[in-house]
């Protein structure tokens, strides 16, 4: 397959509208839950980092603490049914021409919301670019899935909190923070 897996060190329209109608193309597809392909409710289900903050194996902070509240406190959105990607990340799409054509490592794929890869998608891209990305990976999958996305700041809050306390670095820290504070605005 050709292209890489690295994306560009500045934000490009095209790259986040083909991301985003790239894994709108996966949630086509409708499946039941199987052994192999089960319920995801979260992106990279094998890390549950509000869980071990919950239960105190990792530090919070208070911005993480209220949006995990929150989120527990709101009824997880179960349809539609599809197939997910579950680790929708620059490292796991391939892109070539300026923009994604392929997704790559589906270790951690099954069946969801599609929220789950969007939500995930659209924080890798704000703490990739900023706060403006995620709504190109949005604008992205709704024109690739001529449907409107339900429940955006629910979505976005799980794949914010699925993130290590400090994340991977102060920068990356600071812009999940920004993301998720807009998502839980929303809740």
């Amino acid at each position: 397959m050709s292209g890489t897996s690295r994306w560009s060190a500045a934000l490009t329209t095209k790259l986040l509208l083909s991301a985003g109608a790239a894994i709108a193309k996966v949630h086509t597809v409708r499946l039941i839950p199987q052994p192999q392909l089960p319920v995801r409710t979260r992106p990279i289900a094998v890390d549950d980092f509000a869980h071990e903050r919950r239960t105190g194996r990792l530090p919070t902070t208070a911005l993480l603490q209220l949006a995990d509240e929150r989120v527990q406190a709101i009824k997880t959105p179960t349809t539609p049914i599809v197939f997910v990607h579950g680790d929708v990340w620059p490292g796991n799409t391939m892109v070539d021409g300026g923009g994604v054509h392929a997704l790559i490592d589906w270790k951690t794929a099954g069946v969801g919301n599609p929220g789950v890869d969007l939500g995930e998608l659209r924080k890798q891209a704000a703490i990739l670019y900023g706060e403006d990305a995620p709504g190109y990976v949005l604008e992205g999958w709704e024109r690739a899935s001529g449907t409107r996305a339900a429940d955006i700041p629910f979505w976005d809050a799980v794949a914010a909190l699925n993130t290590p306390t400090d994340s991977y670095s102060p920068h990356a820290a600071l812009r999940r923070d920004h993301f998720l504070r807009a998502a839980i605005a929303q809740l």
